[in-house]
């Protein structure tokens, strides 16, 4: 819809109006500031644009306006707060601009108020006055990239009991709310975790999701997690965080997610985390973890990462058994022995038929005022990407010390969509299976000791976006193919009998991998290379019959005395027989 159209009557009696996700664009219809008995507004998800009007505020029945996620520009007007009927009020993810104006504490009214996710500086700052008189907020949403100061009293006492609590790129200086969902993200909150998990009230203990990240916490996790059983997310990471993972933290029974990634922590993985069967995602990357990989983080994981640690040991193959795992992640560690040769039991990647479709998990909020998600981090294509709303299926074991050839169920893995195994010692050939991965984006397999020809089925992977087979001892001619000639030198470089495009060295002579078409494709000299390829084992195995034949018999008779006795009666009565014949035929 890419407009609103004004109906043939005055609209007076219209009261609801839902809009949203309809791609209307423009400014905001003037034809809205004749309804003036509108009680719900909703334009959320649109690409609505430019200043919101003052005639808005003329709408004075108003109890629910959502114009969030649009791309509305300028100041949020003082008029709204002349709105006094105004209940529900998001305006975030916008590009507003200039100051939260005073004005918004006169909605007394106001249940749930966002305005995260803009860009409102300022000049003034915003201090607990504006939020005196709003004894009904429930749900609250602030903080944007820029540079805005949220002042608080720290003995201020709110006349509200917050809900849901998003505040995120805004000072510390906030007072704790009771909540059952707690944003912290990016506040330059410093010290302990222990005032806000160990000084436990009845009304806290709701908490069901809390992020600190991106802060500068420091000193252990405390151990007063029994405190916050209904706890099904935690996010600790980027912040400053050392010790080990405590006992208490493995009686959340209903945890959902983990996010430990980039601290300081150190010591084996707590086993009390097997006690947290419903976790689907677990990161822990970017720490000083060590020991064994813990392999009895529960059946139901989903997302596994433990990258840049210094987990150690073989990688055990109670792994295969993690029959939903989507991404599995233990690249930089010090992981030594073989890939286990068990991974095509991993249903969830080996199989067209699974239950769960969506690598991007997000915490729906019941209510209308904010959607927060749980985006990942993942390496892929050499970058750190976060991949949101796409499934994903990843395997990355690069940068340890594993040996032995790649095992062959590997390739069996039909769903995976990107695969690292650089950096390793890993030998052996890859085998025309590999065309079996046809989802595969990006493949690493560079800095190892693989060998032989590079297979010519690999052209056939179509998704392939990515290739690095760089630093090994491949030979022969690069296959061709368009999209095997489209990367550049550096994805072969570093195998010395290597040739052809897109290297520079020229091939002395046609390689055997040209004359090998991918599956589906047509050879008209097909019949012709089974005929000489027949003759050629034909004549092969006469040779070595021939062979074979002359030695059996010749070697029983100067190693074996009976045969070689045997052998010159044979010759003596042959010889009688001979003189016979010939005296006869003289006569």
């Amino acid at each position: 819809m890419s407009s609103v159209t004004p109906h043939p009557n005055d609209g007076s009696d219209i009261s609801y109006i839902g809009l949203s996700k309809n791609n209307i664009f423009g400014q905001l219809p003037t034809i809205v500031s004749n309804l003036r008995s509108i009680k719900f507004l909703d334009l959320s998800y649109d690409n609505l644009n430019g200043p919101i009007p003052n005639w808005l505020s003329q709408l004075e029945h108003l109890q629910e306006l959502y114009l969030n996620d649009n791309t509305f520009t300028g100041p949020i007007p003082p008029s709204l707060g002349n709105l006094s009927s105004l209940i529900e009020l998001n305006l975030n993810d916008n590009n507003f601009n200039g100051s939260l104006p005073s004005n918004i504490g006169k909605l007394v009214n106001l249940k749930s108020l966002g305005v995260a996710a803009n860009s409102l500086t300022g000049t003034e700052i915003v201090s607990q006055t504006i939020f005196v008189s709003l004894s009904n907020l429930k749900r609250l949403a602030l903080g944007s990239q820029a540079s805005q100061t949220f002042d608080f009293d720290a003995e201020w006492v709110p006349p509200f009991q917050l809900e849901r609590c998003y505040l995120a790129y805004i000072s510390p200086k906030l007072p704790l709310c009771k909540c059952d969902l707690l944003n912290l993200y990016n506040n330059s909150l410093f010290g302990s975790l222990s005032p806000l998990l160990c000084n436990k009230t009845k009304e806290r203990s709701k908490l069901e999701y809390l992020d600190v990240s991106s802060n500068n916490l420091s000193g252990g996790l405390t151990d007063c997690w029994m405190h916050w059983k209904s706890l099904l997310h935690v996010d600790l990471g980027d912040n400053n965080l050392i010790g080990e993972i405590p006992q208490s933290m493995g009686l959340l029974s209903d945890l959902f997610s983990l996010h430990l990634n980039n601290n300081k922590m150190f010591g084996k993985v707590s086993m009390s985390l097997k006690n947290c069967q419903k976790l689907w995602i677990l990161d822990l990357g970017g720490n000083k973890f060590s020991g064994g990989i813990p392999y009895w983080t529960g059946y139901s994981i989903k997302i596994l990462l433990l990258r840049s640690n210094e987990f150690s040991g073989n990688i055990p193959p109670q792994i295969c058994h993690f029959n939903s795992i989507q991404v599995l992640d233990f690249a930089n560690n010090k992981l030594s022995g073989s890939i286990p040769n068990c991974l095509h039991n991993i249903t969830s990647m080996a199989s067209d038929h699974v239950t769960f479709d969506f690598f991007f998990i997000r915490i729906y909020v019941i209510d209308r005022m904010m959607i927060f998600g749980i985006d990942t981090i993942l390496p892929v294509k050499g970058n750190e990407l976060a991949y949101q709303q796409n499934l994903f299926y990843l395997v990355d074991l690069s940068s340890n010390n594993l040996s032995g050839t790649i095992p062959s169920e590997i390739y069996k893995l039909n769903r995976l969509q990107s695969l690292n195994l650089s950096h390793n010692q890993l030998l052996g050939m890859i085998p025309q299976e590999i065309d079996n991965l046809h989802q595969l984006e990006p493949i690493d397999l560079s800095s190892n000791l693989l060998f032989e020809e590079i297979p010519r089925s690999i052209s056939g992977l179509s998704f392939l976006g990515n290739l690095n087979l760089s630093y090994n001892n491949f030979m022969g001619r690069i296959p061709s193919g368009i999209q095997l000639q489209s990367f550049t030198n550096l994805s072969y470089i570093g195998n010395p009998n290597l040739c052809g495009p897109p290297l520079t060295k020229k091939c002395t002579q046609v390689d055997k991998s040209d004359n090998i078409k991918p599956k589906g494709e047509d050879n008209d000299d097909e019949e012709d290379e089974s005929e000489v390829h027949w003759w050629s084992w034909f004549y092969m195995g006469m040779g070595i019959g021939f062979g074979t034949g002359f030695w059996v018999v010749v070697g029983s008779i100067f190693f074996n005395r009976t045969c070689r006795h045997a052998y010159f009666r044979f010759l003596d009565h042959l010889y009688v027989i001979v003189i016979i014949k010939m005296n006869r035929a003289r006569s």
